[in-house]
């Protein structure tokens, strides 16, 4: 007797299931992951072992570069608003509603508070570039890094001071920086660092 053949069937794969799954573990990802905010300059933190976090939130970010330049930014976008409306009042610089708005996403910055109309009128990326890297002023004659934290807590009491300086930084730099903050009474803050193994001893 002739053989039955038996019709060959293509396999098929639902892979409804797994492309649940791959979104799901997407949308968890994206939703708890902490993006890496872009900086105005590069530094390179000393090595510590201290492993204390400080919070996500309420946070005054003060970044000192390689040569000592000052950098601020601070927390909330309708804090920022508060922020430049009342260091425009004590400076006397008025800023308009766009300019308030285009500040209220800008990160960090590191300008007089002079030139911070014509730093604010570039576009994002020309921000970047080194000539605009300026600094605030932190010396003894015109000390407006001190009226940015003062004015800053002012607008939120819970903001939490963080500085990070570069490995390069020179301890007087650090040193004119704290004292400024002794000034107004703020004495407690948070160096950040780069976590450094620790040796293991047996």
């Amino acid at each position: 007797m002739p053989k039955v053949k038996i019709k060959r069937k293509s396999t098929a794969v639902d892979m409804t299931a797994m492309c649940d799954v791959a979104f799901l573990l997407l949308t968890f990802f994206m939703l708890t992951s902490n993006f890496i905010q872009k900086e105005p300059v590069a530094v390179n933190t000393p090595s510590s072992i201290s492993e204390i976090k400080i919070p996500d939130r309420n946070i005054i970010s003060i970044l000192v570069d390689a040569k000592g330049k000052v950098f601020f930014g601070a927390d909330g976008q309708e804090n920022r608003v508060q922020l430049l409306t009342k260091m425009g009042a004590a400076y006397n610089v008025t800023f308009t509603p766009a300019e308030l708005k285009e500040f209220s996403l800008v990160n960090k910055f590191g300008v007089p508070i002079s030139l911070m109309k014509s730093y604010l009128a570039l576009k994002s990326e020309e921000r970047d570039l080194p000539q605009n890297a300026l600094g605030i002023p932190c010396d003894s004659l015109d000390n407006q890094f001190k009226s940015w934290v003062s004015i800053a807590k002012g607008v939120n009491r819970e903001y939490r001071i963080a500085i990070k300086a570069d490995q390069a930084t020179t301890y007087p730099v650090i040193k004119k920086l704290m004292g400024s903050l002794q000034d107004i009474n703020e004495n407690r803050y948070n160096l950040l660092t780069s976590l450094k193994n620790t040796p293991d001893y047996e």
